[in-house]
């Protein structure tokens, strides 16, 4: 294991007697809002050097040098509506270097500025022959006062630190309450009321103004941890930097508001240890012992099954007489699956559950979250978990499934994504077919019972429906995968298809000899594959007036494509100026001794 580290940048303003001291040619600097390029309050200045040169900049506000500053050719800022192309994060600056050369540029770093407040704004460039400093080099600097825009109310300067999400939309759809997710990482410090401290507003771009939205925080973990920095056993230093810091992590999720083919910029607040909990309130409402749960909204009803946590039951609240369930074979849950079928052992689904040995719950405004996971019942070599969410005043909610075989299995069936109705409730069912090119509808009564109807293992989407009262339910595939690590996946033949018997259910095959023509042929199901799905479930009502797949079209076009996120963050002034990894077997890292000559 070999250690390495890499110099950090001179720092310019407490740098030694150089060479000459000259006046920079600041042509313009100004304090700015947040927008999609530069996604937080900010100085903006352009400089002009007296001649192209290699350089290191340094800036000061009000005395209090920066821990780092973003640094662009002026050429390079001519996207304000989007994110930013090129970033280059502290390891960037800790490996190496900038041995570009430069003559007009642009330089942006974060402020915290208040309305109408003066600011003295410092900036410094030394300038280079070489990558590395030398006494050769010349310092030239200047300083401005600024002040602050006067319009535009920037949030409750309680809460003293902020991260910037951007959110792009790309389909081309007005996104209105959008669920959206992100992961933020903190120092334990500035996260101790972290669950109840996180506040997310909406930056108007063109006005400037902002607008808290409703946001949630959940799955709260710590690594609170430090690196030790002590000596070896020899009494050597092991290194003069830490590796890591403690660290608290949490998902929050918020409802965004982004018109279509914009970016536009969130700002998550937190670092309040006076806060108090915000108590948003919306149609989301989630009630019962799990596992078996009423999840409702304003357009429907759930009920999660008593013994396994699965689907049992949804209806429309505008029809709430007309429910969809199954409840025939052996557990009646709607939603069956992971399976296996392993003989001499029983047919075994995920929803053959009785009280799974994982559960966990999260409850709240913006997002309801169940997880289930345990072994197959009668078969401990498979593993399964089954995770649904919920949001408010959406007519959807995501289900995720995995599978993994602890042990090799011989088995006559392995599926998945199954959902079970029970057959008078069904009439018909359709779906895109990629062969045709089409939408195919059958009539489900004029098929022999046990006829399967067969699409590809990547159908976007299928519908089971009664044409006579117009109830319909439908899945949007948003993603399945099968992989593995000690064998590939052996699947064989793998589709998705409709049957049905005393009921109706379309399933993925994964390997189903059972429903082949040599039914009682085994395949082994591999240690260390994994299967898994992610859909989109909904229930509507289908208008004899208007295209009765329309609904399922237009949201598969919106979850297909969600909102891109990008991440903008403070570098905290306890980050390292140099960087330090650790290497396997004494190997090199590449940048020793690099001499870097870019123009």
């Amino acid at each position: 294991m070999a250690l390495l580290l890499i110099s950090a940048p001179t720092l310019i303003i407490q740098a030694q007697k150089l060479k000459e001291m000259k006046d920079l040619h600041i042509s313009g600097i100004e304090l700015g809002y947040p927008y999609p390029e530069i996604p937080y309050y900010h100085f903006k200045a352009t400089v002009e050097l007296p001649q192209p040169s290699i350089m290191e900049v340094e800036v000061a506000v009000d005395g209090k040098v920066l821990r780092a500053v973003d640094l662009r050719r002026e050429n390079e800022m001519k996207d304000r509506n989007h994110p930013p192309q090129t970033e280059r994060s502290s390891s960037g600056y800790g490996l190496s270097q900038d041995g570009t050369s430069y003559k007009d540029f642009t330089v942006t770093g974060w402020v915290k500025w208040q309305p109408g407040q003066e600011y003295d704004i410092r900036i410094a460039v030394r300038m280079k022959k070489n990558v590395q400093a030398t006494q050769e080099d010349v310092i030239i600097s200047g300083s401005r006062k600024v002040k602050a825009p006067e319009g535009g109310a920037t949030f409750n300067t309680s809460w003293k630190s902020y991260k910037s999400v951007v959110l792009s939309e790309t389909a081309g759809i007005d996104r209105k309450n959008e669920p959206v997710e992100v992961l933020l990482a903190f120092y334990p410090d500035e996260a101790e009321s972290i669950s109840r401290d996180i506040r997310v507003v909406s930056v108007d771009t063109d006005t400037h103004e902002i607008k808290e939205v409703m946001s949630q925080v959940y799955d709260v973990q710590e690594y609170l941890k430090e690196d030790d920095m002590g000596p070896d056993k020899d009494g050597n230093p092991t290194r003069n930097i830490p590796l890591w810091f403690p660290t608290v992590s949490a998902r929050v999720s918020f409802l965004a508001d982004v018109p279509a083919k914009t970016s536009r910029v969130f700002l998550v607040y937190y670092n309040n240890a006076k806060a108090l909990v915000e108590p948003y309130y919306s149609d989301l409402v989630v009630q019962g012992d799990a596992p078996g749960l009423q999840i409702s909204n304003n357009i429907y009803s759930i009920s999660l099954h008593n013994g396994s946590g699965h689907l049992d039951q949804i209806a429309l609240k505008s029809k709430p007489d007309l429910p969809l369930f199954h409840r025939m074979e052996t557990n009646g849950a709607i939603h069956w699956n992971p399976d296996i079928y392993v003989p001499p052992s029983a047919w075994t689904h995920s929803a053959d559950w009785k009280m799974p040995k994982g559960m966990k719950i999260v409850t709240g405004p913006v997002v309801a979250k169940t997880e289930f996971w345990d072994n197959l019942r009668g078969v401990p070599e498979a593993d399964v978990s089954v995770r649904y969410e919920f949001y408010p005043n959406m007519p959807y909610f995501i289900s995720s499934t995995c599978m993994r075989i602890n042990e090799t299995v011989q088995a006559l069936a392995l599926r998945n994504a199954e959902m079970v109705f029970k057959r008078e409730l069904i009439t018909h069912a359709a779906w895109y077919d990629v062969l045709r090119d089409t939408i195919i509808v059958y009539d489900i009564n004029s098929v022999p019972d046990l006829t399967d109807l067969k699409m590809e293992a990547d159908v976007p989407w299928i519908v089971l429906f009664n044409r006579e009262n117009g109830i319909a339910f439908a899945g949007i595939q948003l993603g399945y995968d099968n992989s593995g690590i000690e064998s590939a996946p052996r699947t064989l033949n793998p589709y998705f298809y409709v049957t049905t018997g005393p009921w109706v259910y379309w399933a993925r095959a994964l390997a189903h000899p059972f429903l082949s023509a040599n039914m009682q042929q085994v395949v082994p199901v591999l240690k260390g594959n994994i299967f898994s799905e992610k859909w989109a479930f909904m229930v509507y009502h289908i208008d004899n007036k208007s295209d009765p797949f329309a609904p399922v079209l237009s949201w598969k076009k919106r979850l297909t494509q969600p909102l891109r996120i990008h991440l903008a963050e403070e570098v905290d002034d306890r980050v390292s100026k140099s960087l330090q990894e650790v290497f396997m077997d004494n190997g090199k890292s590449g940048w020793e001794d690099r001499q870097t000559k870019k123009k």
